[in-house]
């Protein structure tokens, strides 16, 4: 297909023709290879963004895109194009940036909201952070699930969570993976045996869950279906510490996270930990915001977050069974592991 500069119209190309909202539709055509996954990525319909695409050729005469190609492929008028346009659209991002730090020093008020598992161990920190930078700023602080954390956000009742669960529309988001951790099976000492077959051995003892209505209730029976493991429950409870005074009381078992047992410090020592014994899965905390509204402060409050972490990690895992310090891994931007948590003690015997 050759594109002509419709007749009577001036040949010469303007560059103010060309809009910043189609150069971001051209970038996610090219990083995604597809109409349909760019229009995902931007918020926009399928035919939104082939038309953008098609007026973008228009302007410039020829195609961009090898269309029989799949994935999609540039042509050689589209890689000068893509060199371009991932310029300008970086300059831009730059800017925005640099205005946006401009009116955070006039910032009135930020609302921080913390997954209950995190809250009385680093906002203390975050709080005194965030005071030396707004100084003038009023500073809200609440804790809660996942889930109503999510909401606040949502609706404009916070505007940076700490939490386990991703809000639905996540284009509209900005997401700072800071740590993922292993569930693992909790029990009273000397209940279960670590060198046994631990599957035969929770199929004789009562097994406490958490309410399925909690994020983190959710998620385990999500994987149990899945692993299609039945188990019926003699209890659930909202609360870490409700279910691990049950599993005491009863000589029950649960499934929870090391989180979770840290935040119940009264319960350190009083139970035993485990492995999974059947296939592993995790949770993962995320620093999240909506996009494009506090500049660097959601990035540099995500780094600070996995430094505190870190530390009280490192400080508070040394009373738990060694493996599980080398299973919690504080995670990059990419999501991907950057380092291992280990306890500063001596390394703990598994059970």
């Amino acid at each position: 297909m050759n594109r002509k500069t419709p007749s009577g119209q001036n040949n010469k190309l303007e560059l103010a023709d060309i809009s910043l909202r189609s150069l971001q539709v051209f970038v996610a055509v090219e990083e995604t290879g597809s109409m349909t996954l760019a229009a995902v990525r931007i918020g926009a319909s399928r035919s939104a963004v082939s038309q953008q695409i098609g007026n973008l050729e228009n302007m410039l005469g020829a195609e961009l895109l090898d269309r029989t190609a799949r994935p999609l492929t540039l042509t050689p008028v589209g890689n000068i194009l893509r060199r371009h346009a991932h310029r300008v659209l970086e300059a831009m991002s730059d800017a925005r940036t640099e205005l946006m730090e401009v009116s955070l020093s006039t910032l009135a008020e930020l609302r921080l909201g913390i997954i209950d598992d995190l809250d009385a161990s680093i906002t203390p920190e975050l709080v005194t952070h965030l005071r030396q930078r707004f100084p003038r700023a009023l500073l809200s602080v609440t804790s809660g699930r996942s889930d109503d954390l999510t909401k606040q956000l949502e609706n404009r009742s916070a505007d940076i969570i700490l939490s386990g669960q991703l809000p639905e529309a996540k284009v509209r988001y900005q997401d700072f993976p800071v740590l993922r951790e292993p569930f693992v099976i909790v029990a009273p000492p000397g209940l279960l045996d670590g060198q046994r077959d631990l599957r035969n051995q929770i199929e004789r003892f009562p097994y406490i869950q958490y309410n399925t209505t909690m994020p983190i209730g959710q998620a385990i029976s999500q994987q149990l279906r899945r692993l299609r493991i039945k188990l019926d429950p003699l209890a659930s409870f909202d609360a870490s510490r409700s279910i691990f005074a049950m599993a005491r009381k009863s000589n029950g078992w649960a499934i929870t996270t090391p989180l979770c047992l840290l935040d119940s410090r009264s319960d350190i020592g009083k139970l035993d930990c485990f492995r999974l014994p059947f296939a592993a899965f995790s949770r993962t905390i995320r620093l999240i915001t909506r996009s494009e509204e506090l500049g660097l402060l959601p990035e540099n409050l995500a780094q600070l977050t996995r430094r505190l972490l870190t530390e009280r990690l490192e400080r508070e895992l040394a009373p738990l069974p060694g493996w599980i310090g080398h299973e919690i891994m504080i995670l990059g931007n990419d999501g991907e592991p950057v380092r291992q948590v280990a306890a500063s003690g001596l390394e703990q015997a598994e059970y």
